[in-house]
C-alpha cells in the first residue's frame, strides 16, 4: 500500500470514528433527556399524591400544581428559592404547602411537604424523600407509620414552644426506638414553617400578584 492509499484509509478510519463518536454522543444525550424527564414525571406525580394527602378532596377546588408561589427563607432549609402551593376553595386561599428541608436527618437532609391552613393550623406533612435508616429512621414515611401524622391540627401555639420537641427532649412528639435524630429534625423543620407562616401570613394569603410572585421571607 503507498502513501496515498494509506492516507486515504486513515481519512476514512478517522471519518468513521468521528462519526461513531457523534453518534455515542447523540444517543447518550438523548438518554438522559429520556430519562431526566421520566424522574421529572415521577416526581411530579410523587409530588401531586403527597399534596392530595395532606389537604383532603372538597377543601380546595384548584389545581394545586399551578402557578405556584415562589418563596425562599433559612426557615424552610433551602438556600434557594421553591415553589409554595396554594390551595384555594370559592377564590379564598384556604392553605398554603411549602416545601420544606431538614437538613439535619441522620443520613442528610429530609425533603418535606409542609401544609399549612390560612388559620395557621397544619393541614399535614409528608415526606417527599429522604436517606434515613430502613427499619429506623424511614418510619417519617406514612407507609411505614402512622407518626408524620401527628402533626395535623397542630400549630405554633398548640403545643406551645417547648411542646415543639420530641419528648426525649421535653416536648410532645414522639421519638422512634433507636432513631431520635431522625423524628428530631423533622419535629425542627415542621415547626419552623409555622414560624415562617406566622413571619409571613398577610403577604402568603393576600391575593396573586402574578404566578411569578417571589417571596424572600
Amino acid at each position: 500500500m503507498n502513501l496515498p492509499e494509506i492516507s486515504r484509509s486513515m481519512l476514512k478510519n478517522s471519518v468513521i470514528l468521528g462519526l461513531f463518536a457523534v453518534f455515542t454522543v447523540g444517543l447518550v444525550a438523548i438518554t438522559q433527556q429520556g430519562t431526566a424527564e421520566r424522574i421529572a414525571s415521577a416526581e411530579r406525580d410523587a409530588k401531586a399524591r403527597a399534596l392530595s394527602e395532606i389537604l383532603p378532596a372538597g377543601s380546595y377546588d384548584n389545581h394545586l400544581l399551578d402557578h405556584p408561589r415562589s418563596v425562599q427563607s433559612p426557615l424552610l432549609g433551602y438556600s434557594q428559592a421553591k415553589p409554595a402551593y396554594v390551595a384555594r376553595l370559592n377564590g379564598q386561599i384556604s392553605a398554603v404547602i411549602f416545601q420544606v428541608s431538614a437538613p439535619d436527618g441522620y443520613s442528610g437532609a429530609i425533603h418535606l411537604l409542609v401544609g399549612v391552613k390560612a388559620d395557621g393550623t397544619l393541614a399535614g406533612v409528608r415526606v417527599i424523600s429522604h436517606k434515613e435508616t430502613p427499619g429506623l429512621g424511614d418510619k417519617i414515611e406514612l407507609s411505614k407509620s402512622p407518626w408524620i401524622g401527628a402533626f395535623a391540627g397542630t400549630s405554633l401555639t398548640a403545643p406551645d414552644e417547648s411542646g415543639w420537641a420530641v419528648k426525649k427532649d421535653g416536648g410532645q412528639f414522639d421519638q422512634f426506638a433507636g432513631a431520635t435524630i431522625t423524628p428530631r429534625a423533622v419535629v425542627k423543620a415542621v415547626h419552623q414553617a409555622l414560624q415562617y407562616f406566622d413571619q409571613q401570613r398577610e403577604h402568603l394569603l393576600a391575593p396573586d400578584t402574578g404566578s411569578g410572585e417571589h417571596d424572600n421571607g
